[in-house]
């Protein structure tokens, strides 16, 4: 499927748009915070929202892994990191019109033209143009976050603002992230933002392309479940691959996304409890990585 698409061929070769380079320095991140180097892990996921804002769909499961692997006092340097990036990219451009670049970087109120968009081709476009539409797919991603961070992120039996706590100080004391489980909280939390999102348009496929083999497999299943997972793959690059998109192609993207939220919801998800790690590795390697 990687090899195969002929949309995600076009996204990077043809098309040549920023979305690309965007995911693939999020990727790098991605295997930076995978090594427990944190602080450079942010400062690339920050230049990669620089490239292009939907970096930011990562960003609530982002803070929730940072707030578990070091408390409130613990994440904010990170945080502070990604923000003076920002602040040393956009300087050239704050010290000459600072309200003009703050507003069109992060235009959250962009309006999109009803002819491009992938998902929602089945609304009537004064409903698909109403802000009371875009409202509601606002609270409904909030919605999801919130109920993934509290029952499929969040596997302590304790009160979720636990988090805020020095990990030293918890009680029971916070079990090293895995590897399973940060790319669990990171893809999970993009896909959700990508299903409520106001306007799919056709470049934006990169955005969650490469992390739908894993959203799919990453929670236990039989052998006879795998083929039924592979037709929503197949339908999932069909959908995209109809230009224009009509009510046929954007329903059903939207029943093989819901489809794939049950799954992330109601199957196990992967422990946080980490591995022990290889013997050849130096015991203090992880710490030193983690400042």
């Amino acid at each position: 499927m990687c090899c195969a698409s002929y949309r995600i061929h076009s996204i990077f070769v043809l098309r040549l748009f920023n979305d690309p380079v965007a995911m693939a320095i999020l990727f790098l991140a991605i295997n930076l915070f995978l090594e427990e180097r944190w602080s450079w892990g942010c400062l690339l996921f920050s230049l990669a929202v620089s490239v292009k804002m939907n970096i930011l769909l990562f960003a609530p499961g982002l803070l929730f892994l940072l707030l578990q692997r070091f408390g409130l006092l613990g994440c904010i340097p990170k945080l502070c990191i990604c923000a003076l990036l920002q602040v040393v990219l956009g300087l050239p451009f704050l010290l000459v019109n600072p309200v003009g670049y703050l507003t069109r970087s992060f235009d959250l109120g962009r309006q999109f033209q009803f002819k491009w968009t992938v998902n929602w081709r089945f609304l009537p476009e004064e409903v698909f143009q109403n802000r009371v539409f875009h409202a509601a797919l606002l609270l409904a991603h909030l919605a999801g976050l919130g109920l993934f961070a509290l029952h499929r992120w969040h596997s302590s039996k304790e009160s979720i603002l636990t988090l805020l706590k020095d990990p030293a100080k918890r009680k029971p004391a916070s079990p090293r992230l895995t590897v399973n489980r940060i790319v669990f909280i990171l893809f999970s939390s993009n896909f959700l933002g990508v299903c409520c999102s106001r306007s799919l348009h056709y470049q934006f496929y990169v955005w969650y392309f490469h992390t739908l083999p894993y959203l799919l497999w990453c929670t236990p299943t039989t052998k006879l479940a795998h083929m039924p997972k592979v037709l929503l793959l197949g339908v999932i690059e069909l959908c995209w691959n109809t230009y224009p998109s009509t009510v046929c192609s954007s329903l059903s993207l939207h029943i093989c996304h819901g489809l794939i939220l049950l799954q992330l919801w109601y199957g196990t998800a992967p422990t946080p409890v980490s591995h022990t790690p290889p013997p050849s590795r130096k015991p203090t390697a992880t710490s030193k990585k983690a400042q």
